[in-house]
């Protein structure tokens, strides 16, 4: 079986933070890949370096030292405005908070990405039709955002982060604000939208439950990746993460 592209990794990856007279290392020479078409959860305690990460890998901070390439390009090659270019057109984000514009429709939201782009949203109409389906969102595709529930608004953001087609979804804690049922359903549709469109897609979790739908999951400590674990099927079950995270006393 050929293995899938390589869309990013990191090579000896380190980011600290001076704190007044104080350095704290985030995160210690991490070498990181993600291939074409993973699904990968990050998890590690409060102040283990995963939002750290994250942000590196989406170009939102600068490392310390060391190297991030995204689909074949170094980071440390490129200035900032080319970084800019390179996030907005090959990354999507899910927050936790949605991040959506209040006086938009679920439509508009999704279509922002494109306007940032310098892009024609008229152009892009089937495209924005075809996720709001994919996320079940049709019928409601002119309602404004206070007329959605946070489920529906959080689908709306998973169709704006991939409106761009772009090479990697970073997810930080997408269903940390969302009642235990919502957040079931919203991480069925990223393994559903992993599995359709043969997307990318790393997310930022504390909860097992919600790692258990990644391919891989990636344990944080001290910066460090100390461990992980892999499934080529539906997962990885929630009981071998439970008994990662006792066994390092995360």
């Amino acid at each position: 079986m050929v293995e899938s592209p390589v869309v990013l990794e990191t090579r000896q990856l380190s980011k600290a933070y001076r704190m007044g007279e104080v350095t704290v290392t985030a995160l210690q020479q991490v070498d990181f890949q993600v291939r074409r078409g993973e699904f990968v959860a990050i998890m590690g305690p409060s102040g283990s370096g995963k939002s750290t990460l994250l942000h590196l890998l989406g170009g939102l901070d600068t490392p310390t030292s060391g190297e991030i390439i995204l689909a074949g390009q170094s980071f440390s090659q490129l200035k900032d405005e080319q970084i800019t270019r390179l996030r907005r057109q090959m990354v999507g984000f899910i927050f936790q908070f949605y991040n959506l514009l209040p006086t938009l429709s679920a439509a508009e939201n999704v279509a922002i990405p494109l306007l940032i782009d310098g892009k024609s949203p008229a152009a892009f109409r089937q495209r924005i039709n075809e996720l709001l389906d994919l996320v079940g969102l049709s019928p409601r595709a002119d309602h404004l955002p206070d007329q959605l529930s946070g489920g529906q608004q959080q689908r709306v953001a998973i169709a704006r982060a991939f409106v761009n087609a772009p090479q990697i979804v970073l997810a930080d804690e997408p269903t940390g604000n969302l009642d235990s049922r919502s957040g079931t359903a919203i991480l069925e549709l990223l393994r559903k939208t992993c599995q359709e469109l043969t997307a990318t897609i790393v997310m930022v979790t504390h909860d097992p439950r919600a790692a258990s739908y990644a391919n891989r999951v990636v344990f944080l400590r001290d910066g460090q990746i100390v461990h992980q674990l892999t499934d080529s099927g539906e997962g990885v079950a929630v009981q071998k993460i439970m008994e990662v995270m006792a066994s390092l006393e995360l």
